[in-house]
């Protein structure tokens, strides 16, 4: 049996799928594959484990041969799902294991964000550290403010942990079912959507990108935040409307912004919002831990080695096909 890895992943994960007698092929040029390209290296191979590679309908028709593909990730929504499903091939995904890391990197977009952080260090490297201006470029304290959670699921839940632990922040949230966890544990509110626009000093998106969600953060939306809140998204860049997020910060809808993704991704080095004071963007590394990324990668390699079995994948994302 043969697995096609699409980039170089950790040892771990690779270690186990070869003492499984897998072989193991990784792309290892720092460019991602074209469509053609992937149809051609999957070609003689059983299975697939995609690193953000997108994966349509296209290439699932024409590689229907594979037995499982294993993706280096929670979200699936760079997978045509349904076309899988019709062609009979599980896609599996890494659930549970980048929760802290992730909530860790809104943690840290929020706290930078607050104090200018990144656009303070430029003005170091561009010599502007000098005359002292005690009113100019300051920040907001967090301390007792208001957290609202848009998709409060596992990575949401770890977040509003770290703000009630760090800074005794009250917690609301919008889901489209309670969370009674979060309720019991957090004395979290459930509220709705235009509630939790009203009412956050920081507003953290959890969410998976879904067509309910895409450009769910647009003008209208940012138009209802307090001129005093802070938008974060560790998500999905498509569930926030990037110029309308633009404009908002011009007009001072709002008063910040933290991104750890962005649509399109990569963001253009000349894009405005890397040169705002009061805006973070990082390069989409919010499970880019060593402790994280080893257990995508071994979690990918046991959905490849079940799948390759013949047995039902652990971590399977498209149930129905099975039926």
């Amino acid at each position: 049996m043969k697995v096609f890895v699409t980039r170089v992943i950790s040892e771990e994960g690779r270690k186990l799928m070869i003492d499984a007698g897998i072989e193991v092929e990784e792309w290892k040029e720092k460019r991602a594959l074209s469509r053609e390209e992937l149809i051609a290296h999957t070609r003689d191979c059983d299975a697939l484990l995609s690193v953000s590679t997108r994966l349509d309908k296209n290439f699932l028709l024409a590689s229907r041969h594979l037995k499982v593909i294993a993706l280096h990730s929670v979200g699936y929504d760079n997978v045509d799902v349904e076309a899988a499903t019709a062609v009979k091939i599980p896609i599996g995904n890494t659930p549970g294991v980048l929760s802290g890391a992730t909530a860790d990197t809104a943690f840290l977009l929020m706290l930078a964000t607050s104090r200018k952080a990144f656009y303070m260090h430029k003005s170091i490297a561009k010599g502007e550290w000098d005359f002292f201006d005690p009113t100019a470029n300051l920040g907001i304290e967090l301390r007792g403010k208001t957290l609202g959670v848009f998709g409060l699921g596992k990575i949401g839940l770890e977040m509003a942990k770290c703000c009630i632990g760090a800074f005794g922040m009250q917690v609301i949230y919008h889901n489209r079912n309670r969370n009674e966890i979060a309720e019991k544990e957090l004395n979290a509110s459930w509220v709705s959507f235009d509630e939790l626009l009203e009412q956050s000093d920081v507003l953290t998106v959890h969410t998976a990108l879904t067509p309910e969600t895409r450009g769910k953060f647009d003008w209208s939306a940012f138009n209802k935040m307090k001129p005093s809140s802070i938008f974060i998204n560790t998500a999905r860049g498509a569930i926030h409307n990037e110029q309308d997020l633009l404009r908002a910060l011009v007009e001072k809808k709002i008063w910040g912004a933290g991104l750890d993704v962005t649509n399109p991704e990569p963001m253009h080095p000349d894009h405005p919002l890397l040169n705002m004071p009061n805006v973070s963007v990082l390069p989409h590394i919010g499970s880019a831990t060593e402790e994280t990324r080893m257990a995508m990668s071994v979690l990918a390699a046991r959905n490849i080695i079940a799948g390759l079995k013949g047995e039902r994948i652990p971590f399977v994302v498209n149930p129905d096909v099975y039926k």
